[in-house]
């Protein structure tokens, strides 16, 4: 069993895995590194990844990507009303107020949740994982941004589980890149020395994170994090395209919003002049040819300009490192160091900003891209019992204060606490004494909703039950256990009746049964457990359906590839021993199935491709088992290597010396060879005679098919394959 960390970002995907050598990023079927967080849907199949980027300027508008961010949302969220008319592709409210995204796939109009998407997404890390390791994976931690809220990690959880993976931990990002760069320190302060304090910055795609971290030897614990959830890489494309759309509406007249296509490819072109522009500041040329009714188009940029034109991003970068640094209670001379990573942190501009707000250079000896992705891998590894690795506690941080609310039926009036305060330790448990005489409700939600990234600051709703008075009648203690778990996902575990024991004076906690469940957790439990099945049976239909596709166009291909290598052959190793009568009828019968191929056989069953290519084969040779062809050529390769052998221990012997080999061993090897070969490769095919026609009375009962059936293979019967954190208690009246 193997254990992955995976990086889901807004634009790329990081795989990273932990061996008994270290951590290593694996590539996927493409040589690549990264992987586009991209899936596209189409009337046969989907791809994901790398092929569905390919298709996201041809098949625009099945072709999901930029998803991330709609994890938990409702559909008339601003944010996701905002987003909308920047996508290609078509979002849809489903039943439950979610967002759902709207495709065309298997030539049915379908509409997928987010948490189906990404599942997709994670099922092709899996399998790419799979392969690059010969072995199942199944247990794996994945990262997730610090700001992301209860529903958007229930969201991702969600998702998971619809992949068929088994989710040891969401990780924040910056927490996973605090643990890439800890872990592997030898020189942190003792637990009793002063701790080492280090400020992570992660500018993607789409967002920019940061959090300082104090390190002591064996452990790492957050103090604080701040975020803007609008500030990322995106946001310096757009002004590129927006200036470029400008400039062509005047210079060529073309009204580049208005064809999708086209603002896909100049998105696409924006994005590679910014990572030129980081590197070189002089002018920089951008052409895109046949941009838009058959038009070439060209301009120029350089890194002074587009800075000018990004001032007003640039300018927010210090607000999250002042916050952060504020929110620590640490001065900048407490900072032991400055670790960036992310694509957008490669842009100089940026780089200056961070270094000149802490006063000290900035380091990048973390991995830009695949930082998170081992940190997860590393996570993964620590909570696996598979591996065993160094231990390295963490101590993240609740990124906004929880407040719990609660009511009597009978009670006039609501009573609050705050529960969690902002930047307060998890994985954290704390146990709640109220004193009532009758069961009541609990409501959880996010304290400050103006400093919320999300429209809704509710959490959920709890109902606590058989509470009764005491024998006395007066008010019953009741335990609540409130948790943030290992996700950042909080949740009201568990709720216990204290009451006194006749007789003795002392309190006695009493087991029974929970007390505790979420508001219509009955009928909801059931129905996210049979809503995520659902989920999972879809997507290994899917997966099959891919596979068959799959099948099918290696059988077609095969059928091509053996067309073009025939003819090469024709024209290069074979010409001198063909004959041209030979040759051209060969050249002929390659022609005719390669016009059939885009022709009549463009779309064809598997089963007809692979007739198509036997009859191409030489049939001189078919009747002849695997087991006898394997001998031949095992044969022949040791002939070979003992032929190769003498030739040259001969050539180090001069003319003079006698040789290592004489006649006799060459001619009695050439018999050991014709003894084993020419048996096998000599025996003709059998001949097929036309069984004599008997009349019914008189032929009786057959015992199995005749010779022309056998030949023909009628009449075979042939098998089938089925395919630990701290508790706190606090007493409320």
């Amino acid at each position: 069993m193997s254990v992955v960390g995976i990086d889901v970002g807004f634009q790329n995907c990081y795989i990273a895995v932990a061996r008994s050598g270290g951590i290593e990023t694996i590539a996927n079927e493409y040589s690549d590194r990264c992987t586009p967080a991209c899936v596209s849907l189409a009337s046969k199949n989907r791809m994901i990844g790398n092929a569905a980027k390919s298709q996201i300027i041809t098949n625009f508008k099945n072709t999901v990507h930029g998803f991330k961010k709609f994890h938990g949302r409702a559909f008339d969220d601003p944010f996701i009303q905002a987003e909308k008319p920047k996508l290609p592709y078509s979002l849809h409210k489903l039943a439950n107020g979610n967002t759902g995204i709207k495709v065309r796939y298997l030539d049915e109009d379908k509409a997928f949740t987010v948490e189906q998407i990404t599942g997709m997404l994670l099922t092709k890390l899996k399998e790419t994982s799979e392969s690059a390791l010969k072995k199942p994976v199944v247990d794996c931690v994945i990262s997730v941004p610090s700001f992301f809220t209860d529903a958007e990690r229930r969201s991702v959880f969600d998702a998971t589980q619809i992949a068929g993976l088994n989710c040891l931990r969401l990780i924040n990002d910056t927490t996973a890149v605090a643990l890439a760069y800890g872990i592997y320190k030898q020189d942190l302060p003792t637990p009793e020395e002063r701790p080492r304090n280090v400020v992570f910055v992660d500018m993607g795609h789409s967002s920019f994170q940061v959090s300082i971290t104090a390190f002591n030897k064996g452990k790492l614990k957050v103090l604080a994090t701040a975020f803007d959830l609008y500030l990322g890489g995106r946001n310096f494309d757009e002004t590129l395209v927006d200036y470029f759309c400008e400039e062509f509406k005047g210079k060529y007249k073309l009204n580049v919003r208005d064809n999708p296509r086209a603002l896909l490819r100049l998105h696409q072109e924006c994005e590679k002049l910014k990572k030129l522009m980081s590197a070189n500041s002089s002018d920089l040329p951008l052409n895109i040819e046949c941009f838009m009714n058959d038009i070439d188009v060209s301009s120029r940029m350089n890194r002074m300009q587009f800075e000018d034109m990004c001032a007003q991003y640039l300018m927010r970068v210090e607000m999250p490192l002042k916050a952060a640094l504020e929110q620590s209670k640490l001065s900048r001379d407490d900072i032991y160091g400055v670790e960036i990573v992310g694509g957008a942190t490669r842009m100089p501009a940026i780089k200056e900003r961070i270094a000149k707000f802490f006063g000290k250079d900035i380091s990048t000896t973390l991995n830009a891209d695949e930082a998170v992705a081992r940190g997860c891998a590393l996570q993964c590894a620590i909570l696996s019992p598979a591996f065993k690795v160094r231990e390295f506690s963490i101590t993240d941080v609740v990124p906004f204060p929880i407040t719990l609310r609660w009511k009597s039926p009978t009670e006039d009036g609501l009573g609050e606490c705050e529960v969690f305060s902002k930047n307060h330790a998890a994985p954290f448990s704390k146990v709640i004494t109220f004193h009532k005489k009758e069961p009541f409700d609990l409501e959880a939600f996010y304290s400050c909703p103006q400093e919320l990234p999300y429209p809704d600051h509710r959490i959920g709703c709890f109902s606590v039950h058989n509470v009764v008075p005491q024998p006395d009648g007066d008010s019953s203690k009741v335990k609540v256990k409130v948790r943030v778990n290992v996700h950042g996902i909080f949740s009201v575990s568990s709720a216990s009746l204290i009451e006194k024991q006749k007789g003795e004076g002392e309190d006695m906690q009493i087991d029974s049964e929970p007390m505790v469940q979420n508001e219509g957790r009955g009928e909801e439990q059931f129905l996210w457990c049979y809503c995520i099945f659902v989920c999972f049976s879809s997507q290994r239909q899917m997966i099959i359906q891919d596979k068959l596709v799959k099948e099918l166009n290696d059988a077609k291909n095969a059928v091509e590839e053996y067309v073009y290598d025939l003819r090469d052959k024709l024209c290069g190793m074979y010409e001198k021993y063909v004959t041209e009568e030979d040759s051209n009828r060969l050249t002929l019968m390659l022609e005719d199935t390669e016009n059939w191929l885009y022709e009549d056989g463009e779309d064809q069953p598997k089963q007809v491709y692979e007739e198509k290519l036997e009859g191409l084969k030489d049939e001189r040779y078919l009747h002849l088992v695997a087991e006898e062809m394997n001998t031949v050529e095992k044969c022949v390769n040791e002939s070979m290597g003992w032929m190769n052998s003498k030739m040259n221990a001969q050539s180090k012997f001069a003319i003079t010396q006698d040789p290592v080999v004489k006649v006799a061993d060459i001619i009695a090897k050439i018999q050991e060879l014709e003894n084993v070969c020419n048996p096998v490769i000599n025996r003709p095919k059998p001949t097929v005679e036309e069984a004599p026609e008997v009349n019914d009375q008189n032929s009786g009962a057959h015992n199995g098919p005749t010779a022309k059936q056998a030949a023909e293979g009628k009449g075979d019967v042939k098998g089938s394959q089925q395919t630990k954190p701290g508790t706190k208690e606090m007493e409320v009246d």
